[in-house]
């Protein structure tokens, strides 16, 4: 590979959208903790691959903070960044942005970091770059 290591930073962000339904909601009619950490842990693992092209599994989410409720009835934009690469683990960065379905209103509503370790097919750590 040619690139630098920012121009494959750069390459890997990923951006997925969602609609909250119902089904993904708690009593309070707000999305799901177990959810959210459950998609940004997808968003995490699709950029470190992007990043490494390589298998990643997830070692650890670290501090994830709620901020605002994500109410039933809206859109959800998850944006993955890889913040930091170590020798076989990539650190990447997500945040959940909350949109309402019928204004532009939007807004950070949860943010987190999640490390995940490059493995070759018996499951070892490999180096990343």
């Amino acid at each position: 590979m040619n690139n630098t290591l920012e121009q494959r930073k750069a390459a890997a962000e990923t951006k997925v959208f969602k609609a909250v339904f119902p089904n993904t909601t708690n009593h309070y009619d707000t999305l799901f903790g177990g959810t959210a950490l459950q998609l940004m842990d997808e968003v995490a693992f699709i950029c470190a691959t992007r990043f490494s092209r390589q298998k990643v599994v997830t070692v650890s989410s670290d501090r994830v903070d709620f901020k605002k409720p994500i109410p039933s009835g809206t859109l959800v934009e998850l944006v993955a960044n890889v913040e930091k690469v170590g020798k076989s683990s990539i650190v990447v960065a997500v945040d959940i942005y909350v949109e309402e379905m019928y204004s532009e209103k939007r807004e950070k509503a949860v943010h987190g970091t999640f490390t995940m370790v490059a493995v070759d097919d018996n499951k070892n750590p490999v180096d990343v770059v």
